[in-house]
């Protein structure tokens, strides 16, 4: 496992799209065929991004697909996985190649985001493997409600995994994303007890929906459980307050947005939160 120093996140910048990428012209058929042995995916966009994503600069790629439906999301626009562009997993890997010796200077590497990564695991898979043959680290972003499709092959060459642990409540999961909470804790036991994967747990701070002190506990308690079934799985906690940057795309889909008046948590309250995964031994930014 490669050790690399700790920064704070920072907030994302613009993504660049798919420039720079070529989309794979094929029917519908051959798409299909293509997708189920993973050469190719719906892919959203990609970005090069700095201490956010995992460590050093990262090639983030997002594809399309989400099985949750978050109240909060920033990206509804990759909820179908029918609204991504065909892209080859060559074409992908051939720009994480590019990259090479920035991820090299930096500690970074190649992060698979989405939507959900985990609806194209044959996808993720190639490309995952392409990547450890470059000598890259690699990253899973992902909610963990897909984890049974992550193979042991998958995680084998999956470094770093971002966990998204929405609530800690199943009521409250349910409540945020429309889905069980219980697949997510299962995968991220499966990590600790049969892999080598070091995990970063993420939470979304939102007032008046996340935000009970009985809900963040549970989720910080089971960040803690975590690295009692294998010491070290949870290396880092991030609390991302709540924020309005996806509201304009909620309302360029026609889709209707639930949070519409709810207000970014304070800093004061972020903090506190912050405190209540620190009380659990766990670095937390």
């Amino acid at each position: 496992m490669t050790t690399v120093p700790l920064e704070a996140p920072t907030r994302r910048t613009a993504g660049a799209g798919l420039r720079g990428v070529a989309t794979a012209d094929v029917d519908r058929h051959d798409r299909l065929a293509l997708m189920r042995t993973g050469e190719l995916g719906s892919v959203h966009s990609w970005e090069l991004v700095t201490a956010v994503d995992g460590p050093g600069t990262r090639m983030t790629l997002f594809v399309s697909g989400c099985p949750l439906r978050c109240a909060y999301c920033h990206n509804p626009d990759t909820m179908a996985m029918k609204d991504g562009d065909p892209v080859l997993a060559s074409e992908i890997l051939d720009r994480v190649r590019r990259y090479l010796p920035v991820f090299r200077a930096t500690g970074g590497g190649l992060t698979l985001s989405g939507g959900e990564i985990l609806m194209q695991p044959a996808f993720a898979g190639r490309l995952l493997h392409g990547a450890k043959e470059m000598g890259v680290h690699t990253a899973l972003d992902t909610s963990g409600y897909l984890g049974a499709n992550a193979t042991d092959a998958m995680l084998a060459d999956t470094d770093l995994v971002l966990l998204d642990v929405k609530s800690g409540d199943p009521e409250t999961y349910r409540a945020v994303t429309g889905r069980e909470l219980a697949p997510t804790l299962t995968f991220g036991r499966r990590l600790a007890e049969t892999t080598d994967c070091e995990v970063w747990i993420r939470f979304v701070l939102v007032p008046g929906l996340t935000d009970d002190q009985r809900n963040v506990e549970r989720v910080a308690a089971y960040a803690a459980s975590l690295n009692r079934r294998r010491a070290g799985t949870v290396t880092r906690v991030e609390v991302l307050p709540f924020h309005q940057m996806g509201r304009d795309k909620w309302a360029s889909l026609g889709m209707e947005y639930s949070l519409e008046d709810t207000e970014p948590p304070t800093p004061e309250a972020v903090e506190a939160v912050r405190e209540q995964f620190r009380a659990q031994g766990l670095t937390t930014y």
